[in-house]
């Protein structure tokens, strides 16, 4: 059977709580900021737990983690 082996872009984009939930870092924070209201700049600080749907992709991309 060939080695299982990770997918290096999910591995800079994706982190893991203690519990195996994927956490990810909420999108449009890149550019552009200047037509963002202020309250969704601040919403999108930090990270925020993966949608359930979302979980099992993200675990078929990384198989170690």
């Amino acid at each position: 059977m060939p080695k299982l082996k990770s997918n290096s872009s999910a591995k800079k984009r994706f982190r893991f709580t203690g519990t195996g939930k994927a956490k990810i870092s909420p999108s449009r924070k890149r550019h552009n900021l200047r037509k963002r209201p202020q309250k969704m700049k601040r919403q999108a600080r930090g990270m925020e737990v993966a949608a359930p749907s979302d979980q099992k992709k993200i675990h078929g991309l990384l198989p170690w983690a």
